[in-house]
Protein backbone atom coordinates (compact mmCIF):
# COMPACT_ATOMS: atom_id res chain seq x y z
CA UNK A 1 0.00 0.00 0.00
CA UNK A 2 2.86 2.33 0.83
CA UNK A 3 4.42 1.74 -2.59
CA UNK A 4 1.11 2.46 -4.31
CA UNK A 5 0.68 5.69 -2.34
CA UNK A 6 4.21 6.77 -3.20
CA UNK A 7 3.54 6.09 -6.88
CA UNK A 8 0.32 8.10 -6.73
CA UNK A 9 2.12 11.04 -5.10
CA UNK A 10 4.84 10.92 -7.73
CA UNK A 11 2.27 10.88 -10.55
CA UNK A 12 0.42 13.81 -8.98
CA UNK A 13 3.63 15.81 -8.63
CA UNK A 14 4.57 15.17 -12.25
CA UNK A 15 1.07 16.17 -13.37
CA UNK A 16 1.31 19.39 -11.37
CA UNK A 17 4.72 20.15 -12.89
CA UNK A 18 3.35 19.61 -16.40
CA UNK A 19 0.33 21.81 -15.65
CA UNK A 20 2.55 24.59 -14.31
CA UNK A 21 4.88 24.49 -17.31
CA UNK A 22 1.99 24.45 -19.77
CA UNK A 23 0.31 27.41 -18.06
CA UNK A 24 3.45 29.55 -18.15
CA UNK A 25 4.08 28.56 -21.78
CA UNK A 26 0.53 29.45 -22.85
CA UNK A 27 0.03 32.68 -20.90
CA UNK A 28 3.56 33.98 -20.37
CA UNK A 29 5.17 35.27 -17.17
CA UNK A 30 2.80 35.27 -14.18
CA UNK A 31 3.03 35.83 -10.43
CA UNK A 32 2.76 32.84 -8.13
CA UNK A 33 -0.69 34.00 -7.01
CA UNK A 34 -1.85 34.29 -10.63
CA UNK A 35 -0.48 30.81 -11.32
CA UNK A 36 -2.43 29.42 -8.38
CA UNK A 37 -5.62 31.05 -9.69
CA UNK A 38 -5.09 29.75 -13.24
CA UNK A 39 -4.04 26.21 -12.33
CA UNK A 40 -6.24 25.56 -9.31
CA UNK A 41 -3.17 24.54 -7.30
CA UNK A 42 -2.52 25.95 -3.84
CA UNK A 43 -0.04 28.78 -3.41
CA UNK A 44 2.10 26.49 -1.24
CA UNK A 45 2.23 23.88 -4.03
CA UNK A 46 3.08 26.56 -6.58
CA UNK A 47 5.83 27.93 -4.34
CA UNK A 48 7.39 24.48 -3.86
CA UNK A 49 7.21 23.62 -7.56
CA UNK A 50 8.70 26.96 -8.60
CA UNK A 51 11.59 26.48 -6.17
CA UNK A 52 12.27 22.91 -7.34
CA UNK A 53 11.96 23.74 -11.03
CA UNK A 54 14.13 26.81 -10.56
CA UNK A 55 16.90 24.60 -9.17
CA UNK A 56 16.51 22.43 -12.27
CA UNK A 57 16.79 25.53 -14.52
CA UNK A 58 13.29 25.02 -15.91
CA UNK A 59 11.83 28.22 -14.46
CA UNK A 60 13.20 31.66 -13.59
CA UNK A 61 11.86 34.23 -11.14
CA UNK A 62 12.16 37.97 -10.74
CA UNK A 63 10.65 40.60 -8.46
CA UNK A 64 7.71 42.66 -9.64
CA UNK A 65 4.87 44.79 -8.27
CA UNK A 66 1.18 43.89 -8.42
CA UNK A 67 -1.45 46.26 -6.98
CA UNK A 68 1.21 48.11 -5.05
CA UNK A 69 2.63 44.96 -3.48
CA UNK A 70 5.87 43.13 -4.20
CA UNK A 71 5.38 39.77 -5.91
CA UNK A 72 7.44 37.03 -7.52
CA UNK A 73 7.14 36.79 -11.30
CA UNK A 74 7.59 33.28 -12.72
CA UNK A 75 8.74 32.62 -16.30
CA UNK A 76 10.30 29.84 -18.31
CA UNK A 77 14.08 29.67 -18.07
CA UNK A 78 15.64 30.35 -21.43
CA UNK A 79 19.00 30.31 -23.10
CA UNK A 80 20.24 33.35 -24.96
CA UNK A 81 18.85 33.79 -28.45
CA UNK A 82 15.19 33.26 -29.36
CA UNK A 83 13.76 31.91 -32.61
CA UNK A 84 10.22 32.61 -33.81
CA UNK A 85 8.29 30.30 -36.12
CA UNK A 86 5.17 31.65 -37.80
CA UNK A 87 2.75 29.40 -39.68
CA UNK A 88 0.30 31.05 -42.09
CA UNK A 89 -2.36 28.83 -43.64
CA UNK A 90 -5.71 29.28 -45.27
CA UNK A 91 -7.64 29.31 -41.99
CA UNK A 92 -5.20 29.94 -39.15
CA UNK A 93 -1.97 31.48 -37.98
CA UNK A 94 0.27 29.87 -35.36
CA UNK A 95 3.31 31.20 -33.52
CA UNK A 96 5.98 29.16 -31.72
CA UNK A 97 8.82 30.75 -29.77
CA UNK A 98 11.87 28.69 -28.76
CA UNK A 99 15.29 29.34 -27.25
CA UNK A 100 18.66 28.00 -28.34
CA UNK A 101 18.00 24.64 -26.63
CA UNK A 102 14.67 24.27 -28.52
CA UNK A 103 12.69 24.75 -25.32
CA UNK A 104 9.21 25.95 -26.28
CA UNK A 105 8.72 29.25 -24.47
CA UNK A 106 5.36 30.29 -25.90
CA UNK A 107 2.82 29.22 -28.50
CA UNK A 108 -0.33 30.87 -29.82
CA UNK A 109 -2.95 30.06 -32.42
CA UNK A 110 -5.27 32.54 -34.15
CA UNK A 111 -8.12 31.80 -36.52
CA UNK A 112 -8.00 33.67 -39.83
CA UNK A 113 -10.99 34.70 -41.94
CA UNK A 114 -11.68 33.11 -45.32
CA UNK A 115 -9.43 34.61 -48.02
CA UNK A 116 -7.59 36.72 -45.43
CA UNK A 117 -5.55 39.59 -46.84
CA UNK A 118 -1.77 39.94 -46.43
CA UNK A 119 -1.79 43.44 -44.96
CA UNK A 120 -4.12 42.71 -42.04
CA UNK A 121 -2.73 39.20 -41.44
CA UNK A 122 0.89 40.39 -41.38
CA UNK A 123 -0.01 43.27 -39.08
CA UNK A 124 -1.64 40.81 -36.66
CA UNK A 125 1.42 38.56 -36.90
CA UNK A 126 3.82 41.38 -36.00
CA UNK A 127 1.70 42.42 -33.04
CA UNK A 128 1.48 38.81 -31.88
CA UNK A 129 5.26 38.34 -32.01
CA UNK A 130 5.93 41.57 -30.09
CA UNK A 131 3.27 40.83 -27.46
CA UNK A 132 4.54 37.26 -27.02
CA UNK A 133 8.11 38.44 -26.46
CA UNK A 134 6.82 40.89 -23.85
CA UNK A 135 4.71 38.19 -22.16
CA UNK A 136 7.77 36.04 -21.44
CA UNK A 137 9.83 38.99 -20.25
CA UNK A 138 12.08 39.04 -23.33
CA UNK A 139 13.39 42.10 -25.11
CA UNK A 140 13.17 42.60 -28.86
CA UNK A 141 16.95 42.30 -29.03
CA UNK A 142 16.73 38.65 -27.86
CA UNK A 143 14.99 37.61 -31.09
CA UNK A 144 17.71 36.30 -33.42
CA UNK A 145 15.67 34.87 -36.28
CA UNK A 146 12.21 34.39 -37.76
CA UNK A 147 11.12 31.63 -40.14
CA UNK A 148 7.73 31.58 -41.86
CA UNK A 149 5.94 28.36 -42.81
CA UNK A 150 3.36 28.85 -45.56
CA UNK A 151 0.48 26.47 -46.18
CA UNK A 152 1.24 26.61 -49.91
CA UNK A 153 4.04 25.67 -52.34
CA UNK A 154 7.05 27.99 -51.98
CA UNK A 155 9.62 28.67 -54.70
CA UNK A 156 12.97 28.08 -52.97
CA UNK A 157 14.67 30.51 -55.38
CA UNK A 158 12.41 33.54 -54.81
CA UNK A 159 10.99 32.56 -51.39
CA UNK A 160 7.53 33.49 -52.66
CA UNK A 161 4.50 31.42 -53.64
CA UNK A 162 5.43 28.98 -56.37
CA UNK A 163 1.94 28.58 -57.83
CA UNK A 164 -0.34 31.64 -58.23
CA UNK A 165 -3.72 31.44 -56.54
CA UNK A 166 -2.97 28.69 -54.00
CA UNK A 167 -3.09 31.27 -51.19
CA UNK A 168 -5.39 33.90 -52.65
CA UNK A 169 -4.01 37.42 -52.61
CA UNK A 170 -0.53 36.40 -51.48
CA UNK A 171 1.17 36.14 -54.88
CA UNK A 172 4.45 38.11 -55.12
CA UNK A 173 4.25 39.02 -51.43
CA UNK A 174 7.72 39.92 -50.09
CA UNK A 175 7.48 38.31 -46.67
CA UNK A 176 11.22 38.32 -46.05
CA UNK A 177 11.59 42.06 -46.67
CA UNK A 178 8.47 42.92 -44.65
CA UNK A 179 9.50 41.02 -41.52
CA UNK A 180 13.21 41.83 -41.81
CA UNK A 181 12.36 45.53 -41.79
CA UNK A 182 10.05 45.08 -38.79
CA UNK A 183 12.38 42.99 -36.61
CA UNK A 184 15.88 43.47 -38.09
CA UNK A 185 16.67 39.72 -37.93
CA UNK A 186 17.31 37.04 -40.57
CA UNK A 187 14.03 35.83 -42.11
CA UNK A 188 13.34 32.69 -44.18
CA UNK A 189 10.23 31.29 -45.86
CA UNK A 190 9.44 27.67 -46.76
CA UNK A 191 6.58 25.24 -47.20
CA UNK A 192 4.79 24.05 -44.04
CA UNK A 193 5.44 20.33 -44.69
CA UNK A 194 9.20 20.92 -44.96
CA UNK A 195 9.29 22.70 -41.60
CA UNK A 196 7.08 20.04 -39.99
CA UNK A 197 9.45 17.34 -41.26
CA UNK A 198 12.37 19.22 -39.72
CA UNK A 199 10.55 19.42 -36.38
CA UNK A 200 10.10 15.65 -36.38
CA UNK A 201 13.76 15.20 -37.40
CA UNK A 202 15.18 17.52 -34.74
CA UNK A 203 13.06 16.57 -31.73
CA UNK A 204 10.18 14.38 -32.88
CA UNK A 205 9.36 10.82 -33.81
CA UNK A 206 11.92 10.75 -36.65
CA UNK A 207 14.92 11.76 -34.52
CA UNK A 208 17.90 9.71 -35.68
CA UNK A 209 16.37 8.91 -39.09
CA UNK A 210 18.37 10.03 -42.12
CA UNK A 211 15.78 9.31 -44.82
CA UNK A 212 12.02 9.66 -44.32
CA UNK A 213 8.87 11.08 -45.84
CA UNK A 214 6.63 13.32 -43.77
CA UNK A 215 2.97 13.44 -44.88
CA UNK A 216 1.06 16.55 -43.81
CA UNK A 217 -2.64 15.65 -44.06
CA UNK A 218 -4.40 18.91 -43.27
CA UNK A 219 -7.00 20.88 -45.27
CA UNK A 220 -4.79 19.87 -48.21
CA UNK A 221 -2.02 17.30 -48.50
CA UNK A 222 1.71 17.89 -48.81
CA UNK A 223 4.90 16.03 -48.05
CA UNK A 224 8.32 16.89 -46.70
CA UNK A 225 11.14 14.69 -47.99
CA UNK A 226 14.22 14.27 -45.81
CA UNK A 227 17.29 12.85 -47.56
CA UNK A 228 20.57 12.45 -45.64
CA UNK A 229 19.13 14.49 -42.81
CA UNK A 230 18.26 17.49 -45.01
CA UNK A 231 15.00 18.55 -46.71
CA UNK A 232 14.90 17.80 -50.44
CA UNK A 233 13.18 20.70 -52.20
CA UNK A 234 14.07 19.98 -55.80
CA UNK A 235 14.97 22.65 -58.34
CA UNK A 236 12.10 25.04 -57.62
CA UNK A 237 10.88 23.91 -54.20
CA UNK A 238 7.97 21.82 -55.48
CA UNK A 239 9.34 18.45 -54.36
CA UNK A 240 6.79 16.78 -52.12
CA UNK A 241 3.73 18.60 -53.47
CA UNK A 242 1.74 15.37 -53.60
CA UNK A 243 -1.54 17.24 -53.22
CA UNK A 244 -1.16 18.22 -56.86
CA UNK A 245 -0.56 14.73 -58.22
CA UNK A 246 -3.38 13.79 -60.59
CA UNK A 247 -5.55 10.94 -59.30
CA UNK A 248 -8.58 11.42 -61.56
CA UNK A 249 -8.08 12.59 -65.19
CA UNK A 250 -11.77 13.46 -65.40
CA UNK A 251 -12.01 14.97 -61.92
CA UNK A 252 -12.69 18.49 -60.66
CA UNK A 253 -10.47 21.45 -61.52
CA UNK A 254 -7.94 22.05 -58.77
CA UNK A 255 -6.99 25.50 -57.48
CA UNK A 256 -3.61 25.00 -59.20
CA UNK A 257 -5.37 24.82 -62.59
CA UNK A 258 -4.97 21.10 -63.26
CA UNK A 259 -7.76 18.54 -63.22
CA UNK A 260 -8.30 15.78 -60.66
CA UNK A 261 -5.43 16.53 -58.24
CA UNK A 262 -5.31 14.59 -54.97
CA UNK A 263 -6.37 17.74 -53.12
CA UNK A 264 -9.65 17.83 -55.05
CA UNK A 265 -10.72 14.56 -53.44
CA UNK A 266 -9.25 14.84 -49.92
CA UNK A 267 -9.29 18.56 -49.03
CA UNK A 268 -11.58 19.99 -46.37
CA UNK A 269 -14.45 21.09 -48.64
CA UNK A 270 -14.60 17.72 -50.38
CA UNK A 271 -14.49 15.62 -47.21
CA UNK A 272 -17.15 17.56 -45.30
CA UNK A 273 -19.40 17.80 -48.39
CA UNK A 274 -19.69 14.00 -48.38
CA UNK A 275 -21.34 14.26 -44.95
CA UNK A 276 -23.64 17.21 -45.63
CA UNK A 277 -26.81 15.10 -45.98
CA UNK A 278 -26.34 13.10 -42.78
CA UNK A 279 -24.33 15.52 -40.62
CA UNK A 280 -25.16 18.99 -41.91
CA UNK A 281 -22.55 21.75 -42.15
CA UNK A 282 -19.20 20.70 -40.70
CA UNK A 283 -15.61 21.92 -40.57
CA UNK A 284 -12.55 19.72 -40.75
CA UNK A 285 -12.16 20.14 -36.99
CA UNK A 286 -15.77 18.95 -36.52
CA UNK A 287 -15.04 15.93 -38.70
CA UNK A 288 -11.93 14.96 -36.73
CA UNK A 289 -13.73 15.46 -33.42
CA UNK A 290 -16.57 13.19 -34.56
CA UNK A 291 -14.07 10.56 -35.73
CA UNK A 292 -12.39 10.55 -32.33
CA UNK A 293 -15.82 10.19 -30.69
CA UNK A 294 -16.49 7.06 -32.76
CA UNK A 295 -18.90 8.36 -35.41
CA UNK A 296 -19.01 5.56 -38.05
CA UNK A 297 -19.78 7.79 -41.04
CA UNK A 298 -16.98 10.20 -40.23
CA UNK A 299 -14.58 7.32 -39.63
CA UNK A 300 -15.41 5.94 -43.08
CA UNK A 301 -14.69 9.31 -44.73
CA UNK A 302 -11.28 9.59 -43.05
CA UNK A 303 -10.35 5.96 -43.75
CA UNK A 304 -11.23 6.38 -47.44
CA UNK A 305 -9.13 9.57 -47.57
CA UNK A 306 -6.22 7.66 -46.06
CA UNK A 307 -6.41 5.10 -48.87
CA UNK A 308 -6.45 7.78 -51.58
CA UNK A 309 -3.48 9.54 -49.98
CA UNK A 310 -1.71 6.21 -49.43
CA UNK A 311 -1.81 5.41 -53.15
CA UNK A 312 0.11 8.62 -53.93
CA UNK A 313 2.49 8.27 -50.97
CA UNK A 314 3.34 4.74 -52.16
CA UNK A 315 4.57 6.12 -55.49
CA UNK A 316 6.66 8.67 -53.61
CA UNK A 317 8.14 5.94 -51.40
CA UNK A 318 8.98 3.83 -54.45
CA UNK A 319 10.87 6.84 -55.81
CA UNK A 320 12.88 7.91 -52.73
CA UNK A 321 13.03 4.67 -50.66
CA UNK A 322 12.64 6.19 -47.15
CA UNK A 323 13.23 4.44 -43.83
CA UNK A 324 9.78 5.40 -42.49
CA UNK A 325 6.74 7.52 -43.26
CA UNK A 326 5.71 10.07 -40.62
CA UNK A 327 2.05 11.13 -40.51
CA UNK A 328 1.10 14.63 -39.33
CA UNK A 329 -1.59 17.24 -39.87
CA UNK A 330 -5.05 17.35 -38.34
CA UNK A 331 -6.16 14.11 -40.04
CA UNK A 332 -3.18 12.45 -38.38
CA UNK A 333 -4.77 13.15 -34.98
CA UNK A 334 -7.45 10.54 -35.71
CA UNK A 335 -4.97 7.81 -34.78
CA UNK A 336 -5.50 4.33 -36.16
CA UNK A 337 -8.58 5.41 -38.16
CA UNK A 338 -6.25 7.14 -40.62
CA UNK A 339 -2.93 5.46 -39.88
CA UNK A 340 -4.03 1.83 -40.34
CA UNK A 341 -5.55 2.24 -43.84
CA UNK A 342 -2.51 4.30 -44.86
CA UNK A 343 -0.18 1.55 -43.62
CA UNK A 344 -2.21 -1.16 -45.35
CA UNK A 345 -2.24 0.78 -48.63
CA UNK A 346 1.52 1.21 -48.53
CA UNK A 347 1.97 -2.51 -47.88
CA UNK A 348 -0.23 -3.33 -50.86
CA UNK A 349 1.30 -0.80 -53.25
CA UNK A 350 4.99 -1.10 -52.37
CA UNK A 351 7.27 -3.98 -53.33
CA UNK A 352 5.47 -7.10 -52.03
CA UNK A 353 8.67 -9.01 -51.24
CA UNK A 354 10.47 -6.15 -49.49
CA UNK A 355 12.70 -7.34 -46.67
CA UNK A 356 11.45 -4.61 -44.30
CA UNK A 357 7.80 -3.43 -44.46
CA UNK A 358 7.31 0.34 -44.62
CA UNK A 359 6.50 1.65 -41.14
CA UNK A 360 4.13 4.58 -40.62
CA UNK A 361 4.74 6.60 -37.45
CA UNK A 362 2.40 9.24 -35.97
CA UNK A 363 4.06 12.65 -35.73
CA UNK A 364 4.93 13.93 -32.28
CA UNK A 365 3.88 17.43 -33.36
CA UNK A 366 1.00 16.83 -35.82
CA UNK A 367 -0.49 20.33 -35.44
CA UNK A 368 2.33 22.58 -34.22
CA UNK A 369 5.03 20.99 -36.39
CA UNK A 370 5.22 23.64 -39.15
CA UNK A 371 5.60 26.60 -36.77
CA UNK A 372 7.81 24.65 -34.37
CA UNK A 373 10.15 23.49 -37.12
CA UNK A 374 10.32 27.07 -38.40
CA UNK A 375 11.21 28.38 -34.94
CA UNK A 376 13.94 25.78 -34.45
CA UNK A 377 15.48 26.53 -37.84
CA UNK A 378 15.37 30.27 -37.13
CA UNK A 379 17.52 29.94 -34.02
CA UNK A 380 19.69 27.08 -35.34
CA UNK A 381 20.77 28.94 -38.48
CA UNK A 382 22.01 31.87 -36.43
CA UNK A 383 23.86 29.63 -33.97
CA UNK A 384 25.42 27.61 -36.80
CA UNK A 385 26.57 30.84 -38.46
CA UNK A 386 28.15 32.00 -35.19
CA UNK A 387 29.86 28.63 -34.73
CA UNK A 388 31.27 28.69 -38.28
CA UNK A 389 32.43 32.29 -37.88
CA UNK A 390 34.14 31.47 -34.58
CA UNK A 391 35.83 28.43 -36.11
CA UNK A 392 37.06 30.46 -39.08
CA UNK A 393 38.38 33.18 -36.78
CA UNK A 394 40.24 30.55 -34.73
CA UNK A 395 41.84 29.06 -37.81
CA UNK A 396 42.89 32.51 -39.04
CA UNK A 397 44.51 33.40 -35.74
Amino acid sequence: MAHRLFGSQTSLREANRALLLDTVRRFGAMTQIELAENTGLSTATISNLVRQMGEQHLLETSSTTRNGRRATLVMLARQKGLGAGLYIGRHEMRLELVDASHTILAEHNLALPHNHKPDTTLERAMILIKETLTSIGAGMDELVGLDIALGAPVDCRTHQLAIPGILKGWDNQDLIGTFREAFNVPVSVDNDANYAALAELRMGIAAGKRHFVYVHANDGVGAGIIINGEPWRGTTGLAGEIGHVQVDPLGDICICGNRGCLNTVVDESRLVSLLSVTHGTMTLEDLVSSVNQGDPGCRRIVADAAIRIGNVVADLCNAVDPQVVVLGGILGTTGSVFLDPLQETLQRMLFPDAMVPMEVLPARYPITGPALGAAMMAVDKVNEHIAVSSQSAGQTS
